[in-house]
């Protein structure tokens, strides 16, 4: 079951705007799911079989020592939303056969998310909602979960050059450090009230981590050898940053989640500039990039993949698969195309952009036996030869290989 400290924190962020149909059944799924997430959540699925919705409801709480009270749960939703097409995806099919591999993390409620690849090949997530830092040895499946500082909320996790786990604590305004060898946490607390919520974060290669504060409209940087924070506001209010990468030349690229644009962060300074995108209802997410200094960015507002050169200043964009309300997610350079997800269609889609012949294919992410998603960052491995997901809303960490070409 959930403790009474989760159930606190998740009810200041549940949604009850939406009034869930009459029935046996539903004051029970209000009372115990509303303590976690708006019901709005429901409603938006795509619908599951009762035995479906059985193991979702088993990666976020524990009622099975309840039997009355998960029936009365299972009963409701098999009736009130069973299997739909009212998000379907428009799968593309194409030249390509990918692997999925899954591990599904013990604790359950935790989120998990944002995984990353250690040195050594060991793959580090957090569990947001539970305040966890986790590792998985992907060789033989075996999981370490570790303790945070108790309201941290970790958004996100990067391996730091002195080969330590370095979170955001998106809830308590640090960034902190987890050493492997020790298990000991330092923090690193905001200099300003008012940088509430570190987001995501990136090293740059002279050690600097970046991050953005997306309620906080502000981007950060953190020098590990001296401890300084130093903060600068967003030019655009209510851009919202969010994505954080680093170019090969130092600059700092930052996606803007409230508004149609992307920053520039100059290292030194810490000066930002605004990039406008087309289109008043642009948001974007996150970003990636290429090889050839290209920014590749995800339209969660408009659904669609945009590319933007830094040299020209050219802009171009392309209609996702599954429409305008697929809200594209997460982003990666990976295997010479450009990867993403369509978050806003059930099941979660998979997207590969081939750059050359403007061309796109998707596939299914699974997470476990239901499509449930969502997958919020990905980031390759550190030799470029998979693909690193998770699905939050089953507990799923996931690597993807490509396994073959077909003809085109």
């Amino acid at each position: 079951m959930l403790g009474p400290v989760f159930l606190t924190t998740a009810l200041c962020h549940a949604s009850a705007a939406l009034a869930l149909p009459d029935g046996d059944g539903r004051e029970t799924v209000e009372t115990v799911c509303a303590a976690c997430h708006g019901v709005n959540l429901i409603e938006r699925s795509s619908g599951y079989s009762r035995d479906d919705w059985e193991y979702l409801i088993s990666t976020m709480v524990d009622v099975s020592g309840d039997s009355t009270r998960q029936d009365d749960i299972l009963d409701y939703l098999a009736e009130h939303f069973p299997p739909s097409e009212n998000r379907a995806a428009m799968p593309v099919d194409g030249p390509l056969t990918i692997r999925f591999e899954e591990w599904r993390v013990p604790t359950p409620g935790q989120r998990s998310r944002d995984p990353v690849e250690a040195p050594d090949g060991s793959i580090w997530w957090v569990g947001q909602w539970r305040d966890i830092l986790g590792r998985i040895d992907p060789e033989t499946g075996e999981m370490e979960e570790f303790a945070l500082p108790s309201g941290a909320r970790p958004h996100s996790v990067n391996i730091g050059p002195d080969g330590a786990a370095w979170y955001t604590g998106n809830r308590n305004a640090t960034l902190g450090r987890f050493d492997p060898q020790t298990g000991e946490i330092t923090e690193y607390p905001m200099p300003d009230e008012a940088a509430r919520d570190p987001h995501t974060a990136e090293f740059a290669a002279n050690g600097i981590l970046w991050f953005s504060l997306q309620q906080s409209n502000m981007i950060g940087r953190l020098d590990p050898a001296t401890e300084e924070v130093r903060l600068v506001t967003s030019p655009r209010e209510g851009s919202r940053p969010y994505g954080v990468k680093v170019a090969s030349d130092g600059t700092v690229w930052v996606a803007c989640n409230g508004a149609n644009c992307l920053l520039r962060v100059d290292p030194e300074s810490m000066a930002v500039s605004e990039i406008p995108l087309p289109g008043a209802g642009t948001r974007v997410r996150r970003l990636d990039i290429d090889g050839d200094g290209i920014i590749w960015w995800v339209n969660s507002g408009l659904g669609r993949l945009g590319r933007y050169d830094p040299d020209t200043g050219d802009i171009q964009e392309w209609d996702s698969p599954s429409g305008a309300n697929s809200h594209p997610y997460a982003i990666a350079v990976f295997d010479g195309a450009v990867w993403y997800n369509e978050s806003g269609v059930r099941p979660d889609m998979l997207v590969r952009f081939d750059p050359d012949a403007e061309t796109f294919q998707s596939w299914p992410i699974p997470s476990g036996p239901v499509y449930a998603g969502i997958l919020r960052h990905m980031r390759p491995t550190l030799d470029g030869e998979a693909l690193l997901i998770h699905q939050s809303a089953t507990n799923h960490i996931g690597r993807v290989t490509v396994e073959g070409r077909g003809p085109m």
